[in-house]
């Protein structure tokens, strides 16, 4: 049975494509944004998640006019997804993306849990890895990158998402609920993969993103997965593809591509960087947009 599910940052580039996957699941989704989505059936309330008191309305809101009709208030709300922020760096200044990615969280987490929402799944970072976004030419400390990782940025995007992460956790703890927050890779859209060439033909160029992505419809999935699956507490999860991106088996390529960073844990012959292990083994994720589908070698 589908589910209530409010969605911030479903305007944004994953959200455009998590939200109709989510609808085509027969989950109801209301779309929480700064502009709208233009998608059948999904309504978009304006609304500034910074802003405490918009948060909590917007939370306990009609998802539409069809809403109305019970005539008894608002229905209650199953889950809510957290995607929206200032997406990266040098799009607003530092300490404005800091305190926008971070306020917004703790507002959206502190709304769902007050007014007895008990699952939320947020969008962390492999910015959180701490090579995404550094100054000059950082080493990841091994591999595979597992969400047991010592994360350590140095950036304002990376460290607002740790700091959400431990929000997500401190919230869990104090309400006994499920959050479960996503560390999502280098989305990539369907057009996207014209760039996959390139990317093959340079391999430094995809250092920063850990030589990892996420198709934005297995995301879909996975936090289709996160909604169905129930009373894990709070959990990072990393969300990306499985494979590599790139030709050469895994292991030879990060000898050859990442020379410095020792290779500590099980790693599959062309397993992604990023590790999806535990997406796989806890919530069932099953890939299905193999970037080799869509890329001519």
């Amino acid at each position: 049975m589908g589910k209530r599910i409010v969605f911030t940052g479903g305007s944004g580039k994953a959200g455009r494509h998590v939200v109709p996957y989510l609808t085509g699941q027969g989950h109801e989704v209301f779309n929480l944004d700064l502009v709208p989505l233009d998608h059948p059936g999904v309504n978009t309330l304006i609304t500034d998640l910074t802003d405490s008191g918009e948060t909590f309305n917007a939370l306990s809101m009609h998802f539409n006019f069809k809403g109305l009709e019970t005539g008894k208030g608002p229905a209650p709300v199953d889950a809510v997804v957290h995607f929206a922020a200032v997406p990266r760096i040098l799009m607003r200044p530092d300490n404005t993306t800091f305190a926008a990615n971070t306020v917004s969280t703790y507002n959206v987490i502190e709304a769902a849990m007050k007014l007895g929402i008990r699952k939320v799944i947020i969008a962390s970072s492999e910015t959180t890895y701490g090579v995404c976004f550094a100054e000059g030419d950082k080493d990841y400390h091994s591999f595979p990158l597992t969400e047991d990782y010592d994360v350590d940025p140095m950036d304002s995007y990376g460290l607002s998402k740790v700091v959400n992460e431990k929000t997500a956790r401190a919230f869990s703890m104090r309400f006994g609920a499920d959050i479960y927050a996503l560390r999502i890779g280098n989305v990539i859209s369907p057009e996207d993969y014209a760039r996959f060439p390139a990317f093959l033909a340079d391999p430094p160029s995809r250092k920063r993103n850990a030589w990892s992505y996420i198709d934005a419809r297995d995301l879909g999935q996975i936090v289709h997965r996160c909604v169905e699956t129930d009373g894990l507490g709070y959990q990072v999860f990393n969300a990306v593809n499985d494979t590599i991106t790139a030709n050469e088996p895994t292991k030879a390529f990060l000898q050859k591509y990442a020379p410095g960073t020792p290779i500590t844990g099980e790693i599959g012959e062309y397993e992604a960087p990023i590790s999806n292990r535990k997406a796989r083994e806890v919530l069932g994720f099953v890939e299905e947009h193999d970037w080799r589908k869509y890329v001519s070698k």
